[in-house]
C-alpha cells in the first residue's frame, strides 16, 4: 500500500511538473501569441483539436466616439467596443529592451538611448559619441549593442540609414547563400540596382528587397498593432467593480479521451493535453488574481482618480514568486477598462521612483501643454527637463514621447501649426 502511494505521489509531482512547464510559456505570452505559445505542446498530439480564439477579422480601428465614452452610458458595453486596442512602437520596443539581447544594465541603456533618438521612420540619429564619453564607454562597444537591433522587432528599427536598415532585414530574410551574398552589393550600392540586372539571383534578390520595410516604422506611421487585453474591469449595473477574464479570445481545447488505439503513447498523448488545459486554466486563474490586486490597490484609478504607486515586488511577495517573474508575466498583458485599454505594466512603479506614479506625471505633462506659449510650444527635451525637476526622477526624452501619444499630444512642431490654425 505504501509502495502505492509513493507511485501515486511521483506520478502527481511529474504531472504538476508538466503543467509548470507549460504554464511559464503560455503566461508569459500576450493573447494574440497564445496559440503559437501553445504550438510546440500540441503539434503531433493526435487526441488534441484546437479552435482559435481568433478566427474573425479584426482589421477596423475602434471608432473615435467609444473612446470618447459618448457611445453609451453602459461602461459594459464600452469595453466590449474596446476589446480591440493598438500598440504604439514605444510600447512593442519596451517590451524587448532586456534579456537576451539586452541583458546588462550599460546596454540597456545603449538600447533606450537608441529608442530615445529614434525619428519618425525608426532610424537612429542620436549623438553616439557624446553618450560614450558620458558613460566612459568606447564607440565600438556602442555599436556592438545597437547592432543587435537587427533582431528587434520590427526589423530595421534602430539603423542609421536605410541601406543599413535593409541589412537588418536582411539577415532575417529567407534567401539562398548566393542571393544574400549578391544582395549586399546591391544593398551597398542601392542607387546604382539596375547594373545588377544581368546576375544570376538577381530576380531573386530584388523580390526579397521589394518585401523590405522601407522606412522600417512605416507600420506604425499610419496606426498601431493591435492588441487585444486578458482582463475587463468595470462597474456592473449595481455599481459594483468587476474583473473579467477575456475568455472569448482564448483558444478551446478539446480532447478525444475515447481515442480508438489503446496503446503507451496515446494514453501519453492524453495526459499531455490535459496538463496542457491546466496549464491554460493555471494562466486564467494568475491573471484574474493580479486583475483583483490591481483593483485592490488601484481603486481610485477606476473611479476617475489617479494610478497609486505600486511596486513588482509587492505584487510578488503575494504570489510567492521573484519579480522578475512576475515582470515577465505582465508583459504584453493589458486590461480594457472604461479608461481605455492600458498595459498591466502602466499599473506598477518601474523606471520612476516608487513616490511618483505615471498618472502624476502625466497629469502635469497635460498642464504644461494647456499652458506653454503657443508661439514656442514646449519640445520633448523640454518637458523632460521640467518634468525631472518637478519630480525630481531619471527619465528619458522616449518615455515623453511615450506619455504624449498615450494623452493624445501631437508633437512640437504639429502643435505649433494647429494653434496657427486656431
Amino acid at each position: 500500500m505504501a509502495g502505492l502511494r509513493q507511485a501515486q505521489s511521483v506520478e502527481n509531482k511529474h504531472t504538476l511538473s508538466n503543467t509548470l512547464r507549460n504554464w511559464l510559456p503560455i503566461l508569459h505570452s500576450s493573447l494574440s501569441d497564445l496559440d503559437e505559445a501553445m504550438a510546440p505542446f500540441i503539434d503531433g498530439n493526435p487526441v488534441v483539436e484546437v479552435e482559435s480564439g481568433y478566427e474573425e477579422n479584426f482589421e477596423k480601428k475602434i471608432p473615435k466616439k467609444v473612446i470618447s465614452g459618448s457611445v453609451s452610458n453602459s461602461r459594459t458595453e464600452q469595453i466590449e467596443a474596446l476589446t480591440i486596442a493598438y500598440r504604439s512602437l514605444h510600447d512593442v520596443l519596451d517590451e524587448q529592451m532586456g534579456m537576451p539581447l539586452f541583458p546588462t544594465p550599460i546596454s540597456q541603456k545603449i538600447a533606450d538611448y537608441v529608442i530615445a533618438n529614434l525619428d519618425d521612420g525608426g532610424y537612429y540619429e542620436g549623438d553616439s559619441e557624446e553618450f560614450c564619453r558620458k558613460y566612459s564607454i568606447s564607440l565600438e562597444q556602442f555599436e556592438k549593442v545597437r547592432l543587435r537591433f537587427a533582431h528587434v522587432d520590427p526589423v530595421g528599427i534602430g539603423a542609421k540609414d536605410l541601406a543599413e536598415s535593409f541589412i537588418f532585414q536582411l539577415d532575417s530574410a529567407q534567401i539562398s547563400d548566393t542571393g544574400y551574398s549578391l544582395a549586399c552589393e546591391v544593398i551597398a550600392n542601392i542607387e546604382e540596382i539596375h547594373s545588377f540586372s544581368s546576375r544570376d539571383g538577381f530576380l531573386e534578390v530584388m523580390k526579397v528587397i521589394g518585401s523590405f520595410k522601407n522606412p522600417p516604422a512605416i507600420e506604425y506611421q499610419e496606426e498601431s498593432m493591435q492588441v487585444v487585453p486578458d482582463l475587463m474591469i468595470f462597474f456592473n449595473e449595481d455599481n459594483a467593480i468587476e474583473v473579467e477574464l477575456n475568455d472569448a479570445y482564448y483558444p478551446k481545447i478539446k480532447i478525444d479521451t475515447n481515442y480508438g488505439v489503446n496503446h503507451e503513447f496515446i494514453h501519453a498523448k492524453i495526459k499531455e493535453a490535459k496538463s496542457l488545459v491546466d496549464a491554460l486554466d493555471m494562466r486564467k486563474a494568475t491573471l484574474y488574481k493580479v486583475g483583483l490586486m490591481i483593483v485592490e490597490y488601484q481603486y481610485e484609478f477606476f473611479t476617475g482618480g489617479s494610478i497609486m504607486p505600486l511596486t513588482l515586488k509587492t505584487l510578488a511577495d503575494e504570489f510567492g514568486h521573484n519579480p522578475s517573474t512576475i515582470s515577465r508575466a505582465i508583459a504584453n498583458k493589458y486590461i480594457a477598462c472604461a479608461r481605455g485599454v492600458i498595459s498591466m505594466k502602466e499599473f506598477f512603479t518601474t523606471a520612476i521612483d516608487e513616490d511618483v506614479s505615471n498618472a502624476a506625471i502625466k497629469e502635469f505633462l497635460l498642464t504644461l501643454v494647456k499652458e506653454e506659449n503657443r508661439e514656442k510650444p514646449l519640445s520633448d527635451m523640454k518637458f523632460l527637463k521640467l518634468i525631472q525637476e518637478k519630480f525630481k526622477v531619471k527619465m528619458v526624452r522616449r518615455t515623453i514621447a511615450k506619455y504624449r501619444y498615450q494623452l493624445n499630444i501631437a508633437g512640437s512642431s504639429e502643435r505649433r501649426k494647429l494653434y496657427k490654425l486656431r
